[in-house]
């Protein structure tokens, strides 16, 4: 019998042997999908009351959060927690879940216990406990803050309510009166702690604490853990549960950093500049003092802008008026101060200016966290007016590892210095080191963009690479003058 020799080309054994190693790598894949397909928790799966899990589908809820698959087992069981997670990742369905489900809707006394370091803040957490309970009938919640005549709020508590939501100073004022008890509260929950222990609150939450003895768990939550907070940990709490859900992946909201630099007296006119862009539609403005928020405010009125201010020296019926128009969308700019913002919970803020360097690494986190939210892009804009100002925006960016990147602020242009600060010329490249947009939603996609003139065609060479819509209209519909424009690096 004959022999046959069959020579095969190597390079068929070669392509085979890649597309098997392909096809394995895919399926590893799917089944890591898979799997994570399964270990994915769900409001069911932590232990939440059927009443609760159609309030949460009635909003639109369907899954929990970092915080919230980590905090509500160790709340439903009593024990005490200190949670650190970024602004706005659902730290007050975090507690607030839990607390509803203590609940003895018999017992018509106060149980739980929310504290807030502002009124804004005590609002909104009450509206979210309210928005919890349309499948409940007994369970009611009061909502206890200073700037608001007493005689309302003791209407309140007559109710019996179970829940307060309160700021410190004004429930001692209501215990103090005798207008509510401490004595069948099991659980306290210190939202914002680090903002509330550094506002000065420390004495009248220790006060507080002390005089509730039949506490059973302590919940602490915040952006970060403070000195205080860990102060407050330490004479509280009992083997508490750690959480910590790092600002990354789903938690860490899309927000791209800014700094310009100006002369601190044309700040106001940077500002000016910004808001003509028409990028923002819903901007915050954060300034340091009182006094600078009233300031701008006045100032931006004269500019034409419909812009009102925030802080703590302002009524309260102005106060929820204001905030009622910015929710709204009827007032496009708002600007606060650091304590007076920390209730403002808007998702859809377009960006957010700091007219001023903060005076603390937290400050900024807080602030810029105000924008970014519900997976929508976020904006974050510094005004550097001196050399101080700088390197405390410097010792913020390496805190809290951001990347903030510079920007300078001449008569006609924007420019953020890239390898080499070399002006680009209509005759450049796309490739150039430094690029020219006409409106911030260029910018805000990032490096490696084509940029744009009025006409909608690169001076690059390049074609429009802008989004309606994102940030404003792209500067071919607004108009936008040949004057307004912005360079960043590129390349």
């Amino acid at each position: 019998m004959r022999n046959y020799k069959i020579e095969i080309p190597l390079q068929i054994f070669s392509e085979f042997g890649i597309l098997m190693l392909n096809l394995r790598a895919i399926l590893r894949i799917l089944r890591r999908k898979k799997k994570d397909r399964i270990m994915e928790l769900t409001f069911r799966d932590l232990g939440v009351s059927e009443e609760i899990l159609l309030a949460l589908e009635k909003q639109g809820v369907r899954t929990p959060t970092k915080v919230q698959e980590k905090a509500i087992g160790p709340l439903l069981q009593w024990k005490d927690v200190i949670a650190k997670a970024p602004t706005g990742t659902g730290k007050t369905f975090a507690f607030g879940i839990p607390m509803l489900e203590h609940v003895d809707v018999n017992e018509p006394s106060v149980q739980g216990l929310i504290l807030a370091p502002t009124r804004e803040l005590a609002l909104q957490i009450g509206d979210e406990l309210t928005g919890l309970l349309a499948y409940y009938k007994d369970i009611r919640v009061a909502v206890l803050y200073g700037g608001q005549r007493m005689e309302p709020q003791i209407r309140a508590l007559k109710t019996k309510p179970q829940i307060i939501v309160a700021t410190p100073g004004r429930l001692m004022d209501h215990y103090n009166r005798k207008n509510i008890r401490f004595d069948k509260i099991k659980t306290v929950i210190l939202d914002e702690a680090d903002r509330m222990l550094d506002m000065g609150f420390f004495d009248d939450v220790t006060a507080i604490l002390n005089r509730i003895k039949n506490r059973v768990n302590l919940g602490l939550f915040s952006a970060t853990i403070s000195q205080e907070v860990m102060t407050v940990s330490w004479m509280y709490q009992r083997n508490e549960v750690e959480i910590t859900v790092a600002a990354e992946a789903e938690s860490k909201p899309d927000i791209d950093q800014y700094s310009i630099t100006v002369p601190r007296l044309e700040k106001t006119l940077a500002m000016q500049r910004i808001l003509e862009s028409g990028v923002f539609a819903r901007t915050i403005v954060f300034c340091n003092t009182k006094t600078m928020c009233q300031r701008l405010a006045e100032d931006l009125q004269r500019m034409g802008f419909r812009a009102d201010c925030l802080h703590g020296d302002i009524k309260q019926s102005v106060r929820e008026r204001t905030m009622s128009a910015f929710r709204t969308g009827k007032l496009p700019v708002l600007i606060a101060t650091d304590v007076a913002s920390r209730g403002i919970d808007v998702d859809d803020v377009d960006g957010v200016i700091n007219f001023d360097v903060p005076d603390e690494n937290e400050y900024y986190i807080h602030r810029i966290g105000r924008t970014g939210r519900a997976g929508r892009k976020g904006l974050a804009f510094t005004l550097i007016g001196s050399f101080p100002e700088k390197a405390k925006l410097d010792e913020i960016a390496k805190f809290a590892e951001f990347t903030i990147t510079p920007m300078i602020l001449t008569n006609t242009a924007v420019f953020a210095p890239h390898r080499r600060r070399k002006s680009p010329s209509p005759g450049g490249n796309s490739n150039a080191p430094c690029r020219i947009f006409n409106d911030f939603a260029l910018l805000s996609l990032g490096k490696g963009f084509a940029c744009s003139g009025p006409s909608g065609v690169s001076p690059f060479g390049g074609s429009y690479a802008g989004k309606s819509g994102q940030y404003g209209r792209p500067p071919h519909e607004r108009g936008a003058s040949a004057g307004n424009r912005l360079y960043a690096g590129g390349g």
